[in-house]
Formats: C-alpha cells, structure tokens, sequence
C-alpha cells in the first residue's frame, strides 16, 4: 500500500512543484476520513492542488464557486414540481458526490457556509424533512482566501471544526517557480494525472488505520499537549476532544504512510499544525499569531513526561 501512497505523492508533484510537505499532509487528510481546508492568497495552487488530489483517487468530482449570492440549495439541490407527474422530484446538487471541492468557501455568507454543516460531520443531508447519504466516501476539499481580503466571510469555530486539516502553501521555492515558468501546468494536465488510489484501497488503508498501536507513553504525551493548551495562559480555549481525537486519528495514518504499526511523537508532531492550528487561538496577550501559537507548545510539551 505504500508504494500505491508513494506513487499518489509523485504523481500531484508534476503538477504542484516543490510542495512535497503539503501534499503529504492533504493525502493524510483524506486517507483520515477527514475532510480538508487550503487557506492561502490567490494564485498559490489551492485549486490544483484540490483537482490533483481528486483526480489521484479516483472519485467522483465536483466543484462548486462560492460566491456571496449563493445559496444553500445551490450546494444541496432542490425538488421540481413535475406537471405530467404532479408530485415533486428531487434534484441533487454538487454536494452528492465523492470529493466536493467548495472553492473559495469564504467568500460566501454563513448561511450557505453552514449548509455544509450536517454534509460535513454526517454524510449525509436532510432537506424538506427528508434524509439523503452521501456517496462513500465523501470528501470536502475547500479553498480560502485570508479574512485579510476584500469579500470574505470568516468561517466559524463550528465550522473550522469540521475540517480534520488546514494547511497553507506559500510561496513556491526559487527552482520550483523557475520550472514553472519554463513549463507552466494547466488544466489539462491535472485531469490527465494518473490515478493511484481506488475506493477498495481506501477502505483497505481505513481498517489499517483502525489497526495502529497507540502505546500508554504516546498517549500520556498526548494528553499532556491537550491540557497543556487548556490550562496555558496564552491559549484563548483549548482542544476539544473531537481536536484531540482529530490528532490521534492523522497521527496513525501518518504511521501507516510511513510503514508503521505503531505511532511515533514524531508522527503527532509532524500533523499538529495542520490538525491544531486552526483550532486554536491566542489570546490578547501572546505576541504571535496560531502558528507561533502551535510552535511554543511543542516547545514547551516534554515527550517524555516528567
């Protein structure tokens, strides 16, 4: 299965250069079962980084633009009154398949933000009391713009939460944005990407998840950075315990990523970020923003407690 993961990493790497971190954390995401947020500033590769990670695995893929006139039934669908009938149909929206990408997420109102809610957290939804599943599995891969920008809309705590992983790409290196102007990618490229998963091995690599050995001295580690971050002055709330279950889940997956049966603190300090950073929040009085947030307390957690 790891060759499988391997050639998954490889392949996106033709198309997002120089992001090899990234696309393993937004593999891990998705082999978590979880779903996915790519904050960053326009014109970084959120969105070929979502159409590669879709196109890699294999699934049923659609995108929906977030605009601030969408509505939710825009995302969920909508019944039609049929006259040669005269009963109702339904019609889906693009929220009924495997991997939904919700481009742009903030961009649009909370109202519509929020339908996504129950998608989201349940796989499935409920519309004029009636409830639909969702494809399985079902992936939401959303893009944001910083709250720095004109027209967005700051995605809630609720909703934040949601998603098992937030990442950010930055800026490409100088050899990586030198081959990019030499061979610049386009759409054609990311469809024509080979896929390296199926829906069987993802099933395959959910129940070797489930398999991995956490050991009493990992978690005692981790619950010393749960309660580290609800007792810490400069944290403004803790994890949650869904945060907290959050890291354990991607940590394993990271193991099985890299071979293993059992986790490591390595694997729970190389998610951590990703999984806790937009979790948390300082307060008024830490000079730093989430990130420096995070850094101080894996500085300040001993792996090995005393």
């Amino acid at each position: 299965m790891n060759n499988h993961i391997e050639a998954a990493v490889q392949e996106i790497g033709k198309v997002l250069l120089g992001k090899e971190e990234q696309i393993r954390l937004s593999l891990c995401c998705l082999l978590s079962r979880g779903h996915l947020l790519i904050e960053d500033l326009p014109g970084m590769g959120k969105t070929t980084l979502s159409n590669a990670l879709a196109s890699v695995l294999g699934l049923s893929f659609n995108r929906v633009q977030f605009t601030s006139d969408l509505l939710p039934a825009d995302i969920l669908g909508v019944s039609i009154y049929d006259q040669s009938s005269g009963a109702f149909s339904f019609l889906p929206g693009p929220v009924f398949t495997q991997v939904l990408l919700a481009d742009e997420i903030n961009r649009t109102t909370p109202r519509t933000q929020s339908a996504l809610l129950e998608a989201m957290g349940e796989g499935q939804v409920t519309l004029e009391g009636e409830t639909r599943a969702l494809p399985e599995p079902f992936f939401v891969i959303a893009t944001q713009n910083p709250v720095s920008q004109s027209g967005t809309y700051p995605l809630p705590e609720s909703q934040l939460d949601r998603f098992l992983m937030r990442i950010e790409l930055g800026y490409p290196d100088p050899a990586a944005e030198r081959e990019l102007y030499l061979n610049p990618v386009n759409a054609s490229q990311v469809k024509d990407l080979r896929t390296c998963l199926d829906p069987a091995q993802l099933t395959a690599i959910s129940a070797q998840v489930q398999q991995v050995h956490a050991s009493d001295n990992l978690l005692d580690y981790l619950q010393r950075l749960v309660a580290y971050t609800r007792n810490s002055a400069e944290f403004a709330f803790g994890l949650s315990p869904r945060g907290a279950l959050s890291l354990l889940l991607g940590a394993k997956t990271w193991a099985v990523m890299h071979g293993r049966e059992h986790v490591l603190p390595e694997d729970i300090q190389s998610i951590l970020p990703a999984v806790a950073g937009h979790r948390l929040q300082p307060t008024r009085d830490f000079a730093g923003d989430s990130a420096a947030l995070v850094r101080n307390l894996l500085a300040n957690v001993d792996v090995i407690g005393g």
